[in-house]
């Protein structure tokens, strides 16, 4: 009946789960240009006081054109919720269980980034699957700044549990 609320009437996309994810499969982010209150914000949550990240007249006295972003400040732009990626698999997320990156080149503010996420394995288990994503992203230079992988441990359809 119109006019009615429906939840699943507010689905982003196809909830799919485990079974409906595919090797090759890509989850963009939206870019970002960072500012200096990203480095001020990101300050706050995590208590890095190192002068790399805070001290302008630091950096350029270390050869930096401006601060330095935190690789972690950086990392979080690859956090699966920024994406698609946690409509798709819907309620059959379990847990991020894994992750490593390389952080490649500097990023200071005034640059604009591009997340990505990859599906490059599933990993099919009794009643769990684990998806394997390589996460990347390059700058406005289209230089590559981060590469890395991250693990989610997924609820089949299938499970009981």
């Amino acid at each position: 009946m119109p006019g009615e609320f429906e939840r699943g009437d507010y689905e982003l996309v196809e909830i799919t789960g485990f079974e409906g994810l595919e090797v090759g499969q890509r989850f963009p982010m939206p870019p970002r240009s960072v500012t200096d209150a990203h480095f001020s914000a990101f300050q706050t949550l995590s208590g890095d006081n190192h002068p790399i990240h805070y001290d302008l007249e630091y950096c350029k006295a270390q050869g930096h054109p401006g601060l330095l972003a935190h690789g972690f400040q950086v990392l979080s732009l690859t956090a699966a919720g920024a994406g698609l990626f946690p409509h798709v698999i819907g309620p059959a997320l379990i847990g991020f269980i894994e992750q490593s990156s390389r952080f490649l080149k500097g990023v200071f503010p005034g640059d604009t980034l591009y997340p990505m996420t990859v599906v490059t394995e599933l990993k099919r288990q009794k009643t769990t699957g684990v998806v394997t994503l390589k996460s990347t992203i390059h700058n406005q230079n289209q230089e590559l700044v981060l590469d890395g992988e991250q693990k989610y441990l997924l609820r089949l359809a299938t499970s009981t549990s």
